[in-house]
């Protein structure tokens, strides 16, 4: 028998009980659908966080107060950062471009009527290159503003709605800090917080030194964030401001540091990783239910080669080679396998999109798991139609044929 005439009664066997192979392809399908929603689900989470790394600076380091130690031990006096601490690392740190300081609180803001809690950042006019923010609507303060202690500030992204009012429309207005009246020169673009426990769209900057002498009142920073310069390894940067540091806070050769230092690519190269976790578990599951799928399939194709006992004996003493009914049981299997991954790669990208736009979430599907569900849905019709193809084949003709 030829090959062509094989594939013609395999198909001509597949159209002659449409529902029951519709009802088997519907395993495969939402398996397919299932891995190829899960995989872009956590490929989109991935790419988020990413995004996330090159919003935030990729060779930032941000420095905090730590503890003082004496001989390997900490004591109970926390050690705090300083405006001359940062002046010393802006003067004397050979590798370091850009440094950033900050000091924050949470205080009541007030426009109108309207009364907010929320965090108040006193930095340099370079905070918005450093962490590679844009000024949408009106300007950043300028370091002539900061050394003037002038009462500006800039709001973020989700602030304007807080206060009840859009962001072009905030520009000009005067809001009331702690009393003391400051006037919007700005609003930043929305970043997001990021799956961290602060957002920045809600803080509002104000000039270092205005919040120095007319908010807070003391010289101590949250933090201190540098820029790496340029083509510079992480670990040269921070040797070179840990020397600077280390020489300010007077902390002897060979005693710990009494401040801390967390890089932003590690905390969420940590982020990335348990994505990627989540990913692989996500498809471990939807794997499961493609297996299921080929279980049908195989299931079906043995109630298939029961029925057809009588056939297969007639076929056998017409001519036809146990590698003919080989071949026509595989192709069977075969083509539920494949029609049904494509069906289910085509619902599978549906989903995946459409959980995009309608709930907002982060997917993307990427070629290379549709091409690997591809695959393994073929791999699963093969592997799962060998039984009952072979099965098939190795039927006696004489006892196929007074089978009823």
């Amino acid at each position: 028998m030829l090959l062509g005439e094989t594939i013609a009664v395999a198909f001509q066997s597949i159209r002659a009980n449409k529902l029951r192979t519709a009802l088997t392809m519907l395993g495969v399908i939402i398996g397919v659908a299932a891995v190829i929603a899960m995989v872009a689900l956590g490929t989109g989470a991935q790419r988020a966080v990413e995004e996330r790394i090159n919003s935030l600076g990729a060779n930032l380091l941000t420095i905090y107060a730590g503890q003082s130690f004496n001989r390997g031990v900490a004591s109970n006096n926390r050690v705090s950062l300083t405006t001359d601490d940062a002046d010393a690392i802006t003067k004397d740190a050979r590798l370091i471009s850009a440094v950033v300081p900050e000091m924050q609180t949470s205080l009541q803001v007030k426009l109108g009527n309207k009364n907010i809690n929320t965090n108040v950042l006193g930095t340099t006019a370079n905070y918005t290159e450093v962490r590679n923010y844009t000024v949408p609507f009106g300007r950043m303060f300028s370091q002539g503003d900061n050394n003037s202690r002038q009462r500006f500030a800039v709001l973020g992204w989700d602030v304007p709605e807080m206060l009840g009012g859009n962001p072009a429309a905030m520009i000009g207005q005067t809001i009331s800090i702690r009393g003391i009246p400051f006037e919007i020169i700005g609003v930043l673009n929305q970043k997001g917080s990021g799956g961290s426990w602060s957002n920045p769209d809600e803080q509002i900057l104000i000039p270092l030194q205005t919040a120095r002498y007319r908010i807070f009142g003391t010289d101590r920073l949250r933090s201190i964030t540098v820029q790496v310069a340029e083509g510079v390894p992480l670990e040269q940067g921070i040797v070179d401001f840990e020397r600077v540091l280390r020489r300010e806070h007077k902390i002897r050769p060979g005693a710990d540091n009494d401040f801390q230092v967390r890089n932003q690519q590690e905390i969420l190269a940590t982020q990335q990783s348990a994505t990627q976790v989540f990913t692989a578990l996500l498809a471990s599951i939807a794997g499961v239910s493609l297996l299921v799928g080929g279980i049908g399939i195989m299931n079906i194709m043995l109630v298939s080669v029961t029925e057809r006992t009588r056939e297969i004996g007639v076929r056998k003493a017409l001519g036809a080679t146990r590698g003919n009914i080989l071949t026509q049981f595989l192709i069977e299997a075969m083509v539920l396998s494949f029609v049904g991954g494509a069906l289910g790669i085509l619902l599978g990208s549906g989903t995946a999109i459409a959980l995009a736009r309608l709930a907002g979430w982060n997917t993307y599907v990427s070629p290379t798991a549709i091409g690997v569900a591809f695959v393994f849905s073929a791999a699963v019709g093969l592997f799962f139609g060998i039984w009952p193809a072979r099965r098939a084949s190795r039927l006696d003709p004489i006892v196929a044929l007074r089978y009823e």
